[in-house]
């Protein structure tokens, strides 16, 4: 029999999400399906048995599959065995890379340059720290230099503070020394020549290399990439002992720093949740990794590994440190899952609105722990099985659907390449000449092919009413500085945005796209067009 199609608009009418990135999820009633561990029950087809031949096609089509797998994973590292790129170089080459996701991952596979990035992920991410020794000083030139921090004080708007911190660490005490008001290079460089360090806080919003890079990872992680710039004055160190809460990737570009890695002191702070205060020298103990950075050196640690950093008597250094995945456990999703699934439950079982034993104050609480009641065990046994229970009202695609939220609300617009620019809204001919308007033709046409213009930058969400497009193309370059940017989709057209985001990186026609009738598709493209989330597979100028 025929499978049913269920629209995307029906699918999204029932899904649980929040029209607010900071609130929390809204249970809406639902249909009871039948679930294993949190997951509906599929029944499997009866399968046909394969014969002989068959079978051993299929295993050779595998293997085949596994081997190109394996090269595909590995090929960035054999291409750069030799001499590698220098940054602007292999920037350069990704903008021919036609899916965003694939240059994220190639970028940062230059980033960690020799190690495999599968390696990488499989012993170092989150486990143990990685130091990468390169013995070439340039190899991250033309990512950031004191000679660019210079120029921003110059000409940009950079605010003590907010932009810039000036600190110092002297005789196991650090202090922030930040005036108020603008960071103009005359005393800037004063603190400096003091022996303070400087810390700029979000150098992609001056710089648009750092942004470049930024918004090209962020699709790899997930979750929001950012970046702090330290410049230190030669013999000083500018910051206590600490552990972060965020993965971080020391890229290490001029003059040399010597780093002290010590593990988690307990299992407590293993992968934090926030980060630490300062630690005094007799609170950390010997570190597991004592090392000098050069420029062209990367080190990476995991969020609860306390650092610190000093320069060395004859040389400033100047480093920059990429850092992501913060608040992004398992637990930052169950904190917005458990409550919605308990609010769901609660409104569809009786179990969980029935009321708790008449006497259970007598024997339950901190005062009762130690009392030897056989009321105690059947009360924790019977919050066990509604605990249980409860994973079976857990809206768990909602709860994703606003952590995409959020991570939507957090990243970087993405820094558009030439030819995005020329096939997109941001290179439209559109112009004013001699009193008049032009270059308003009309881009998208039925047999017009078109795509999202990058990977990551939209996503489909409901709050039970109304279906909306998220999208990050509006973002601020400064953290937060605009607000999350959506707007409604219409019933019409949920399927055919949902056939739009699974196509990437295709180009598609609009006259492919799942709608009723061709205004309907045209309407849609139009509307995604304008708003600058989709461009065209030809240049709009060549039309």
């Amino acid at each position: 029999m025929e499978r049913k199609h269920v629209s995307a608009f029906a699918l999204y009418q029932s899904a649980v999400t929040p029209s607010n990135p900071s609130n929390e999820v809204l249970p809406v009633k639902k249909k009871k399906r039948k679930l294993q561990n949190g997951l509906p029950i599929v029944k499997s087809k009866k399968i046909r048995k394969t014969t002989a031949a068959v079978r051993n096609s299929l295993q050779t089509k595998k293997k085949e599959k596994q081997e190109k797998s394996l090269n595909d994973e590995e090929q960035q590292p054999r291409e750069m065995a030799g001499d590698t790129p220098s940054l602007n170089t292999f920037l350069d080459s990704l903008v021919k890379v036609n899916n965003s996701r694939e240059r994220a991952s190639r970028l940062f596979q230059w980033f960690i340059h020799p190690i495999p990035s599968k390696n990488f992920f499989r012993d170092n991410w989150e486990k143990k720290p990685l130091l990468i020794k390169r013995q070439e000083r340039d190899y991250y030139k033309g990512l950031f230099s004191t000679a660019e921090f210079d120029r921003i004080l110059r000409d940009d708007d950079v605010q003590f503070g907010v932009n810039l911190d000036v600190t110092s660490y002297i005789n196991g005490k650090r202090d922030t020394h930040n005036p108020p008001g603008r960071a103009l290079p005359y005393t800037v460089w004063d603190f400096y020549e003091s022996g303070c360090s400087l810390r700029m806080l979000n150098p992609q919003a001056f710089n648009s290399t750092v942004w470049n890079v930024l918004s090209i990872l962020q699709e790899l992680f997930g979750s929001m990439v950012g970046a702090n710039m330290y410049l230190t004055p030669a013999g000083t160190q500018g910051f206590a002992p600490h552990y972060d809460d965020i993965e971080a990737f020391v890229v290490q570009l001029e003059g040399k720093k010597h780093w002290r890695v010590y593990n988690p002191r307990s299992d407590d702070e293993v992968l934090p949740v926030v980060s630490s205060p300062n630690f005094s020298q007799a609170e950390i103990g010997k570190p597991m990794l004592d090392v000098v950075l050069e420029a062209g050196d990367l080190l990476y640690f995991p969020r609860g590994f306390i650092h610190q950093g000093d320069c060395l008597p004859d040389t400033h250094s100047l480093h920059i440190t990429i850092s992501s995945f913060q608040k992004n456990s398992w637990g930052d999703l169950l904190t917005k899952l458990v409550p919605a699934a308990l609010e769901i439950a609660m409104e569809e079982d009786v179990e969980f609105r029935k009321g708790l034993p008449l006497d259970y104050l007598s024997y339950m609480g901190v005062q009762n722990s130690d009392k030897e009641d056989p009321h105690r065990a059947e009360f924790l046994s019977h919050a066990g099985s509604l605990m249980k229970k409860l994973v079976s009202y857990a809206p768990v695609d909602a709860a994703v659907d606003q952590k995409a939220r959020e991570f939507l609300y957090d990243c970087l617009p993405p820094a558009l390449t030439p030819a995005e620019k020329a096939s997109s809204v941001y290179g439209a001919p559109a112009r004013w000449e001699d009193g008049e308007a032009l270059g308003l033709a009309n881009h998208v046409r039925p047999q017009t092919r078109i795509r999202l213009i990058r990977a990551g930058i939209a996503r489909l969400c409901s709050d039970g009413e109304e279906v909306s497009l998220y999208h990050t193309m509006e973002n601020s370059r400064v953290y937060h500085k605009e607000e999350l940017k959506f707007f409604e989709i219409k019933p019409e057209h949920t399927d055919a945005m949902e056939f739009l985001l699974h196509s990437y990186p295709k180009f598609v026609t609009v006259s492919s796209l799942p709608c009723d009738t061709t205004e309907e598709k045209l309407s849609l493209a139009d509307l995604l067009f304008e708003k600058g989330l989709i461009h065209t597979a030809e240049s709009l100028k060549s039309e």
